[in-house]
This record gives C-alpha cells, structure tokens and sequence, in this order.
C-alpha cells in the first residue's frame, strides 16, 4: 500500500469514528492515528505529524471526508493545543491565485550562486523575496527579515512554524510585523496557516501591527503575492499582486508605460 493510500485511510477512519451528524467542529488527537492504525492493521510513518501535515497543506482530503462537510463548506485541519487538532467546516480552505491578475516585472537581483544552490522550492522562494525586495514592493512600507523557520508555540494551539517574519515600518513610522508563508511545487496556501500566523503575532508581537503574507510560486517563474484579513467568514484577501523577475533586456519602456498608468 503506497503512502498516499495509508494516509487516506487513516484520517477518513480518524474522522468517521469521531463525527457526529450535523458537526462543523471534529476534535480529535494524534494517539487516534496510532488507534485506528492498528485497527486497520496499516502501518504508521515514524512521523506521525507527516499525516496530518499532508492534508492540511498538500493533498485533498478523501471524498468520503470531503462529501460530509455543511453545504457551501469544507473541511481544514487546525491544531487544537499539544499534539490535538480539529477538523473545523469554513467558507475556503485553501487559498487560490487570481487567474486574471496582471503580471509586474521586476528587475532580478537574486545571486546567481543564492539561485543555483537554493536546496527547495520554499528556499528559493524566500530567497528571491528576500534578495528582490519584494514584501517592501507589495506592501509599501521598508521590510527587514527578522528570522526565517521561525519555531514557537501559541496558547490553544500548540507547535507552530512561520516560515519567515519581517518587521516593517512605513513614512509615518508606524511599525508592522509580517509573518509570511511561502508556497512551492504541490504544496498550497492554507487560511489554517494565516490564521496560525495572526495568532503567533499577537502572542508575540502584541505591539505591532500585524500583516500577513502569503507566496507561491506559479508557472512560468511567476511570484504571487498575497495580503490577508481576518474577517466574519475567516481569513480574506486584501490584496494580490503576481511579480515576474527578468533579467533587464526583459523590461521595457512599454512595460514602464503600462506601469505609471495603473492605479495603486
């Protein structure tokens, strides 16, 4: 059995043994993973977290877990506190780039040696955002990388991990904290993360005005950006621009133009 099936078939028993008709909220914890696994006689990942990281940022949950979310809902993965989640019904669980959105080109500034040794796709792309400037360009305001895989726990919910935190201040002095989730191959954005990441900031960073940020790679080396809200429904959009880096034969007095006409 590949892995892929095991894992499918823990969570979808983890989650029928503890659902009950009309819950939008399903608690569960990682001893249940180590029940049902020898119940079904499947056998485990040595680690664990491996599976509840799979469907919370990689893979779909099974269709008979998907079939049971409230109408217009579907299911994500929080963490609950120290090695407990819960499967929670939201509005969008994962967050999808524009496909409309215009592109901006920015001059590449990424070391070549930075580019070439880059180890993942989430290196390399924390790495051009760093080198590019980028968060500062999105965001409007001077951005200082304070510590990327940043490793903490959070009241309520436990371990959690950003991939990158910058603080940031703006021409009026005020000062921000923008913890940023970076996104490559398979992988997708969460909102579980973005609200995993409001939360670290106001534990944190109490006095700082919090913004946070989303990064994907998408195809043809295209950068998308995302800034986030919190809001009635969960975690929403504010904005979102897609950045190409080119070398400078690539940007023109035309793409300039088309720039200086665009509203901000």
């Amino acid at each position: 059995m590949d892995k892929k099936t095991r894992y499918s078939r823990l969570i979808e028993a983890v989650f029928l043994s503890r659902s009950t008709p009309g819950a939008v909220e399903i608690p569960f914890e990682r001893d249940d993973l180590v029940r049902i696994a020898q119940q079904l006689n499947v056998r485990l990942p040595k680690n664990l977290g491996d599976v509840i990281y799979s469907f919370r940022y990689r893979a779909a949950l099974p269709k008979s877990v998907r079939s049971k979310a409230p109408e217009g809902k579907e299911w994500v993965i929080r963490p609950a506190g120290h090695a407990k989640y819960c499967f929670v019904a939201v509005k969008q669980a994962v967050i999808r780039p524009s496909k409309l959105l215009a592109e901006t080109k920015v001059l590449d500034a990424t070391p070549g040696v930075i580019a070439k040794y880059a180890l993942s796709d989430e290196q390399a792309l924390l790495a051009k955002l760093r080198y590019n400037r980028l968060i500062d360009i999105f965001t409007g305001a001077a951005c200082y990388s304070l510590q990327n895989h940043l490793r903490t726990s959070v009241p309520k919910l436990g371990r959690i991990e950003t991939d990158e935190v910058y603080i940031g201040l703006d021409k009026k002095g005020v000062h921000y904290v923008f913890p940023v989730q970076a996104k490559g191959g398979n992988d997708h954005l969460s909102s579980v993360q973005i609200e995993q990441d409001i939360a670290m900031c106001e534990n944190k960073f109490p006095s700082l005005l919090c913004r946070p940020i989303g990064a994907r790679f998408l195809q043809d080396g295209l950068i998308a950006l995302f800034e986030f809200e919190p809001g009635k429904e969960g975690i929403r959009v504010v904005a979102e621009k897609h950045y190409h880096l080119v070398p400078p034969e690539e940007l023109t007095d035309a793409d300039l133009r088309t720039y200086q006409g665009r509203p901000d």
